[in-house]
């Protein structure tokens, strides 16, 4: 018996091809780069005092570039096959996204150091006597980063988030990480890590409204040397408040039967 298309099946069936052949395909998925969501205007510049020890205030990203650079170390053989897996929806490898592997395409966590590269989704820095908690908005994850003088685990398991411990190096909060699991890319183009991977931020807070970051990556396993990030600059959004903002996975599946891949949908008889 043949299937009669409704004008909203049909209209459906079109959008979900037109979209399927676009890197931007998911409105949860616009992922770290956030070229599908408004950029947040920032606070305009002010001369107000501030401790250089204290991070506290809501920060986005306003360094472009949604990773750790464009310039990456050169991969090991265990990392190039990793990398060759992974198939991204932007930039030059990328694929439509019903081919691709992006593990946010399933709403599982963003990860870390990618769930920091976003200029459209800002984070909450909370700074406390005995830790820094980052609060960030997509999927509403907070982050605890020790500074109470604990020592890193020596052989965590991993988790999405890893295990970090801070500490003050004059006007430099040092962030060191491990126990990240591999599952997780380090950006939206699929770069990869292992398990054995150490990450170092360096946050020093050069105004009331900047906060600047340098990153190095330390995965001996994956790349030949470590990958070291330019300055990368954060500043006040006009708005200081987080919006709910999660990937529901609910809406995700039904998006990836609808229109990452209309021919599995189903339509009207």
């Amino acid at each position: 018996m043949l299937k009669r298309f409704t004008s909203f099946s049909l209209g459906l069936l079109v959008v979900g091809v037109a979209l399927a052949l676009t890197p931007l395909a998911s409105p949860q998925n616009a992922d770290q780069q956030g070229a599908a969501r408004p950029r947040r205007p920032e606070q305009p510049p002010s001369n107000q005092p501030f401790d250089p020890h204290n991070l506290t205030a809501i920060w986005l990203l306003r360094t472009p570039f949604a990773g750790i650079s464009n310039t990456p170390p050169p991969l090991t053989p265990w990392g190039q096959t990793k990398f060759n897996a992974n198939k991204p929806s932007y930039g030059p490898r990328a694929v439509p996204p019903a081919e691709g592997n992006d593990v946010i395409g399933n709403c599982d966590p963003t990860g870390f150091p990618r769930n920091l590269f976003s200029p459209s989704r800002p984070v909450q820095f909370i700074q406390l006597p005995n830790e820094l908690v980052q609060v960030f908005q997509y999927h509403g994850v907070w982050r605890q980063i020790w500074s109470d003088g604990r020592e890193l685990p020596k052989d965590p398991d991993p988790s999405w988030y890893g295990y970090s411990v801070g500490k003050w190096d004059g006007d430099t909060f040092v962030v060191n990480t491990v126990g990240l699991d591999e599952r997780t890319w380090l950006d939206h183009f699929g770069y990869p890590h292992s398990d054995e991977m150490k990450v170092e931020e360096r946050y020093r807070r050069v105004d009331h409204d900047t906060i600047q970051l340098v990153l190095t990556v330390d995965d001996p396993k994956t790349y030949t040397k470590p990958w070291v990030s330019p300055t990368k600059i954060f500043k006040m959004p006009t708005e200081q408040a987080l919006e709910e903002d999660y990937c529901v996975p609910s809406e995700e599946n039904y998006f990836n039967s609808s229109m990452r891949n209309p021919a599995d949908g189903k339509t009207s008889k």
